[in-house]
């Protein structure tokens, strides 16, 4: 049997191997039209700072070892400019010489590519690159080389993101220009606007809402009336799968441009199997076809459809999109829906925050963890959940992944036996914790409202209680037309409260605030307990908070 890869990487290298070692007898080709069949493009930010120092070090197999290991032959440079499925046919060119080969069954793998967004200019500027590659990274290099001193990255996704991280490390002014309200859109607004403020502490502009109109002369004219130098510009606005070949070839894409494919990665046409970034897979949560352009998953899928080929029994289950990005100082991970997409799916959902610790306080360094979590009201059914912090969202956020693909529930995740000494974690881990909190939302022994609900419910009559001490409303600021009672005095002060409207009661975290509701309830008032509290609400509207001589 002859299989034939279009496309090397993640998805294609590892459905060569699989099959390699499935089979001894299986000719196995790999036709790549890059020149590296084998690299690591996640990698590519951090070569562009030093932090990985050899060029060598971002490429993972060559096609020589690849032949001399897995007896496969690799052909990079050459590109498969045709497909007849009807005639188990592809036609390749390299080096201008074309050649048509027959195949039993053919993988495509050929990836995403950067979306190029429509701006006046791009196409004739020398100075703007993406950043898919190692030939992109080279040209990078090369204007860096030369003594590039300002930078701009279009698009606050995480290459965005690590982009700007490292370009600001290599010591260049860099701005972020998104034209969205927040960085990181697989992140919700508040979650995302943490990250923000890192960013910005380290010294890159962010300019948000804010679109490129022009590109000319190494300046670029933006939608709000500046202009900014940048003597290397990187356009990171996201991808798009890479399939012309397939649709030319009549293969069934989806809306997006993704091949459709079914639970064993077989395509439209006999004998024709996707993989990869190309393909669009079930989300699991809302039953949808999606795009989910990540490693893990491509690496996953090239073994799987290596072993459905081989006659296995293989399916792929589908994805729920799992991502952490690392900006300077401060990781940000998601997995599941946000609360945009649950909106877009007309999904009904619960959210809850939470601010821990990434190990036991009491133990020298540990950091702030931010983690939300959003679920159904009613059933406690997880969709999502959100980490940032200095350290261990990741640890939470592979925790929380493996929950809501296996579908469970809020009352699950106080259940987790998760590992416990003072160097490592808490004894109450954030995840248990975030857990209790879900868990008395769903059963009514607490409600909540959200950061952005708070005002409007204020104006509309609501009375806000932050039960912080004077001291950290001193030194942190004070949330607008709240007033003061600090938690150890709310029982003595109760006369002071109004029966007949309803109290919001925040704190610092949401944790004494949650004590306070209990409190106040009990004593027969109107209550729900600001979510997230002080610390959600000032991340995400900065400006609000009132300082020294605010009310």
């Amino acid at each position: 049997m002859r299989v034939v890869i279009v496309g090397g990487v993640a998805g294609g290298m590892s459905a060569a191997t699989r099959l390699r070692r499935l089979s001894e007898e299986t000719e196995i080709i790999v036709l790549d039209k890059g020149p590296y069949v084998s690299f690591a493009n996640c990698a590519l930010p951090y070569y562009m700072s030093g932090e990985i120092s050899q060029r060598d070090s971002l490429i993972v197999e060559s096609p020589a070892h690849l032949k001399k290991r897995f007896n496969i032959d690799v052909r990079p440079n050459t590109e498969v400019v045709d497909i007849v499925p009807e005639q188990h046919q592809v036609t390749a060119v390299h080096n201008g010489q074309t050649e048509t080969l027959q195949y039993d069954r053919l993988i495509l793998s050929p990836g995403s590519k950067a979306a190029i967004p429509t701006i006046g200019g791009l196409a004739e500027a020398d100075n703007v690159f993406t950043l898919r590659s190692i030939p992109d990274v080279d040209k990078i290099m090369a204007d860096l080389n030369k003594g590039a001193k300002t930078a701009a990255v279009i698009g606050a996704g995480s290459v965005g993101l690590e982009a700007v991280e490292n370009l600001t490390k290599r010591g260049l002014d860099t701005t972020l220009i998104e034209a969205g309200d927040h960085i990181l859109p697989f992140m919700d607004y508040e979650m995302a606007a943490i990250v923000s403020r890192e960013t910005a502490k380290h010294g890159v502009t962010l300019k948000l809402k804010t679109k490129v109109n022009r590109i000319a002369d190494h300046f670029l004219e933006l939608s709000d009336g500046t202009q900014l130098q940048a003597d290397i510009v990187i356009v990171a606005v996201g991808v798009v799968p890479d399939t012309q070949l397939a649709q030319k070839s009549g293969i069934k894409t989806g809306d997006n441009g993704g091949i459709i494919v079914d639970d064993r990665y077989r395509t439209s046409a006999d004998d024709v199997y996707a993989v990869g970034d190309a393909i669009l897979v079930n989300q699991i949560l809302t039953g949808e076809r999606v795009s989910i352009p990540l490693a893990s998953p491509a690496n996953r899928q090239g073994r799987q459809v290596a072993d459905v080929i081989m006659g296995e029994n293989r399916r792929n289950q589908g994805g729920i999109g799992t991502a952490i990005v690392r900006s300077f100082d401060m990781a940000a991970a998601a997995t599941g829906l946000n609360t945009a997409q649950l909106k877009q799916a007309g999904i009904r959902y619960q959210a809850v925050h939470i601010t821990g610790q990434s190990h036991a306080a009491y133990y020298p360094g540990g950091t702030p963890l931010s983690l939300k979590l959003i679920f159904d009201p009613q059933s406690g059914e997880l969709y999502g959940a959100q980490a940032v912090g200095k350290a261990s969202a990741d640890k939470r956020i592979d925790v929380l992944s493996v929950a809501i693909k296996h579908r469970m529930t809020v009352f699950d995740l106080p259940e987790f036996e998760l590992s416990y000494a003072p160097p490592f974690g808490s004894a109450k881990d954030p995840v248990n914790m975030i857990g209790y909190a879900a868990e008395n939302l769903v059963e009514g022994l607490s409600e909540n409202i959200q950061f952005d609900e708070v005002d409007a419910a204020v104006k509309a009559g609501a009375y806000l209680v932050d039960v912080r001490n004077p001291k950290e409303l001193t030194r942190d600021g004070r949330l607008p037309n709240a007033v003061n009672i600090p938690l150890d005095e709310l029982r003595s002060r109760l006369a002071e409260l109004p029966k007949d409207r309803q109290l919001i009661v925040s704190c610092r975290s949401g944790q004494r605030s949650y004590i306070a509701e209990r409190i106040l309830k009990n004593h027969g008032f109107k209550v729900k307990n600001l979510d997230g509290a002080f610390l959600t609400y000032s991340a995400a509207y900065p400006q609000r908070i009132q300082h020294s001589g605010g009310k």
